[in-house]
């Protein structure tokens, strides 16, 4: 009879990313990962096969965590899109997980160490983006349909220029940049949107 394991794996799952998030993943040991869950390597071996396995479940957790929470963000909520948009963007730079600054985000940041080297990963990455293309892609089309935005507005090309965008700030707001300079940047992206009323609010 197998013997049952004393600890939550799901709670396991969560503190592993976590401690990827902040380290990345070649810098994490798997000494690492048993010292931040309690496990012998043997237990971690046996409970999530290998390092890599649990970081792709890492990534999954993430995912269906932050990005959930990025989409619901961006849903049209009766307030001009304009202010959803900027918003959201504002809570990528100023609102990291747990207050802590300088983390970016998980995904652009496994997405810039491992790059195309690891399908699986990429493919999880690419995934997770794509939520957030999905996402803005709504938001503008709903604005476009609102007339807070020019209808011959392409939705696909100005997806294209605010995802790199925001791919771009992620990135800044981990290497410690100015909060007050990233929001001119943000501010002057939504303005190229074309919105009926640029100032924001």
């Amino acid at each position: 009879m197998a013997r049952p394991r004393q600890f939550d794996e799901q709670d396991a799952v969560a503190r592993a990313t976590d401690l990827f998030w902040r380290r990345g993943y070649n810098a994490t040991s798997v000494r690492d990962l048993g010292d931040e869950l309690k496990l012998t390597p043997s237990s971690l071996y046996r409970t999530f096969v290998d390092k890599h396995t649990l970081f792709l479940r890492t990534l999954d957790h993430y995912r269906a965590t932050e990005s959930a929470q990025a989409e619901q963000r961006l849903g049209a909520d009766g307030r001009p899109i304009r202010h959803v948009l900027r918003d959201w963007m504002l809570w990528l730079v100023t609102g990291p997980a747990d207050g802590e600054p300088g983390r970016g985000c998980f995904v652009v940041n496994t997405a810039t160490e491992l790059g195309t080297t690891d399908d699986e990963v990429r493919q999880r990455t690419e995934d997770a983006f794509e939520v957030t293309r999905q996402a803005l892609r709504s938001l503008l089309r709903e604005g476009r349909h609102l007339g807070e935005l020019p209808t011959d507005l392409d939705v696909d090309d100005a997806v294209e220029l605010l995802f790199t965008t925001v791919l771009g700030l992620r990135v800044r707001e981990r290497a410690g940049h100015d909060s007050a300079r990233l929001a001119t940047a943000i501010d002057v992206a939504i303005q190229a949107m074309g919105f009926t009323s640029a100032e924001p609010s």
